[in-house]
């Protein structure tokens, strides 16, 4: 942003509060004696002293808004700090969600191959199971150090187990139990 809006009393000068400001020479002089006063930067306070001033204030609506323009601030050095902590935490979290996205499609591709063989063997699983070890280790990790909720990690985790079933069924080398058997 270019210049901020804030509300702001002090950089509005004497100039806006009042409508005219004169000067006179004597208590009792007529309207004609008096002199208005420019207002710049280089008047002095000498100016004022040989004679008084009478100000009459400005008629302003009841809701007014006193805006300047306020020039980018620099970042107080707490939260600059903030700022480089949050950008530090948002590198190795993407890290770390990059490993365990990697891990996983690893897993799934591999349990994909297994499908579709039509004549694979259940030690085939074995090397499928180390790569969902590492999937459960790496999304065990995030969750601990908190690139990924739990819940996240928890429903990833499933995903995995639950194809590796469908896998183990497909081929035959695991059959669930009927509901039925289970509740008596």
């Amino acid at each position: 942003m270019a210049g901020a809006v804030m509300n702001c009393v002090s950089c509005c000068g004497l100039p806006g509060k009042l409508k005219s400001l004169s000067l006179a020479t004597a208590p009792n002089a007529t309207s004609a004696a008096l002199k208005p006063l420019g207002f710049s930067s280089s008047a002095s306070v000498n100016l004022f002293s040989k004679g008084f001033v009478s100000l009459s204030p400005v008629q302003r609506p009841l809701r007014s808004l006193i805006v300047c323009e306020a020039g980018t601030q620099k970042k107080a050095d707490s939260a600059a700090k903030r700022a480089r902590q949050a950008d530090k935490r948002r590198i190795y979290n993407k890290a770390r969600k990059s490993e365990i996205r990697t891990r996983m499609k690893k897993a799934l591709e591999a349990m994909e191959v297994l499908v579709k063989k039509t004549d694979a063997q259940a030690e085939e699983v074995l090397p499928i199971e180390k790569l969902i070890a590492e999937a459960y280790s790496a999304i065990d990790k995030g969750v601990k150090v908190g690139a990924l909720h739990r819940n996240t990690g928890g429903r990833r985790k499933s995903r995995l187990a639950r194809r590796k079933k469908a896998v183990e069924i497909h081929h035959g080398w695991y059959t669930p139990v009927p509901a039925s058997v289970q509740a008596a």
